[in-house]
C-alpha cells in the first residue's frame, strides 16, 4: 500500500471495511497501481448504441472474452460492463482484474430529450455473485426523471456499501433544459461533479468539460470570482475542486472515437489539471488489440508522469 493510495482510502472515512479494501483494489491493480491515478476499460457501447457502432469497426469486440483480455493484457485498474458481458467471462478470469457490474443502462431505440433515463438491468446481489469490486450507475443530472434515478441509486447505494462494494457514478447530464453544447459546458459538468459527490459516489465519472458556461446565474459567479476555464487543464482543476475539494476519486470518459494524437492531448489536459485517471472505451477496443494496449498504456504513461 503506497503513501497516496493511503491518503486516498482516508477521504473515505465513513466507509466499510470492504469498501476501502475494494476502493484499493482498482488503485493497486493494473500498470497504474500505487500511483493514486486509474484508467478502466468500460464496455457497456453493445448496450447502449448497439452491436455495430460498436464492435463493426474490430470485430473481435462482438467477443466478451476479448474486452476482459485486453483490459488484462494492457494493464487496466478495472473493466466495467452490463451483466451479460461479465457474466460471459467472470468465470475464466476471476481474480485477474477488478470488476464493475454496470447495474443501470439504456438503449438507443429509443430517445427522448425531456427524460432520458436508463433501466436497472442488474443488481448488488449479481456483483456480488460475479466477485466485483464495484457496481456503476449512470444518472443524468437535468432529466426530467432525475428524482427515480436518484432514489434508485440511492437504494443502490446504501445495498452496495452494506456489501463491502464500491460505487461508480456515471454523471452525464442530459435533459430538456440543458442544450447539447451545455452537456460537457464546464458549469454543467462541475454541478454533475458535485451531484454525484452529495449521492455518495466513491468514483465519479464525467465527461471532459468545455469553455462554454451554460447558466447564467453560474456565468457571473464564474466572471465575477475569475474562475478560469480557457484550457482543458483549468476546466478539470475546477471540475476537480467541485468534487470535494479533490477528495472524491473523479476521471473522465474518453468521449467519441477520435485520433491517437487527439486522444492523448486531452490526456495530457485532463492529467495537468489533476485528474485522477480516464475511463476509455471505444477509443480503445475499437482499435486491434496490439494498437488498443498501446494506447491505452500510452494514456497511463501521462496519468504515472502526474501521479502524487
Amino acid at each position: 500500500m503506497t503513501p497516496r493510495v493511503r491518503e486516498i482510502l482516508s477521504w473515505y472515512g465513513s466507509e466499510n471495511p470492504g469498501v476501502l479494501t475494494n476502493i484499493a483494489r482498482m488503485l493497486n491493480q493494473g500498470k497504474l497501481g500505487g500511483s493514486g491515478k486509474m484508467v478502466i476499460l468500460p464496455v457497456d457501447q453493445g448496450f447502449e448504441h448497439g452491436p455495430a457502432r460498436s464492435f463493426a469497426k474490430n470485430p473481435d469486440g462482438y467477443d466478451p472474452d476479448y474486452h476482459f483480455q485486453l483490459a488484462i493484457e494492457s494493464g487496466c485498474s478495472a473493466y466495467a460492463a452490463p451483466l451479460g458481458f461479465l457474466e460471459a467471462g467472470a468465470r475464466d478470469y476471476a481474480g485477474e482484474i477488478p470488476l464493475i457490474l454496470k447495474i443501470n443502462n439504456s438503449d438507443s431505440l429509443y430517445k427522448s430529450a425531456e427524460n432520458p433515463i436508463s433501466a436497472v438491468t442488474s443488481s448488488v446481489d449479481d456483483a456480488l455473485r460475479l466477485g466485483c469490486a464495484a457496481i456503476g450507475f449512470t444518472i443524468y443530472p437535468g432529466s426530467s426523471d432525475r428524482k427515480q434515478m436518484y432514489e434508485e441509486i440511492a437504494l443502490a447505494t446504501r445495498e452496495a456499501k452494506d456489501a463491502g462494494l464500491a460505487v461508480v457514478m456515471w454523471s452525464y447530464p442530459r435533459g430538456g433544459g440543458i442544450s447539447k453544447d451545455g452537456e460537457t459546458a464546464i458549469d454543467v459538468v462541475a454541478y454533475s461533479a458535485q451531484i454525484a459527490a452529495q449521492l455518495g459516489a466513491n468514483i465519479i465519472k464525467v465527461k471532459p468539460p468545455t469553455a462554454h458556461v451554460e447558466q447564467a446565474e453560474a456565468k457571473k459567479v464564474f466572471d465575477s470570482m475569475g474562475i478560469k476555464v480557457a484550457s482543458l487543464a483549468d476546466r478539470t482543476r475546477h471540475v476537480i475542486e467541485s468534487a470535494f475539494n479533490g477528495k472524491r476519486i473523479t476521471i473522465f470518459s474518453g468521449g467519441a472515437a477520435k485520433g491517437t494524437e487527439e486522444v492523448l492531448e486531452e490526456v495530457k489536459g485532463l492529467a495537468g489539471g489533476g485528474s485522477f485517471g480516464s475511463i476509455m472505451g471505444r477509443n480503445a477496443f475499437q482499435r486491434p488489440k496490439a494498437e488498443a494496449i498501446e494506447l491505452l498504456q500510452s494514456v497511463m504513461d501521462i496519468y504515472a508522469g502526474n501521479a502524487g
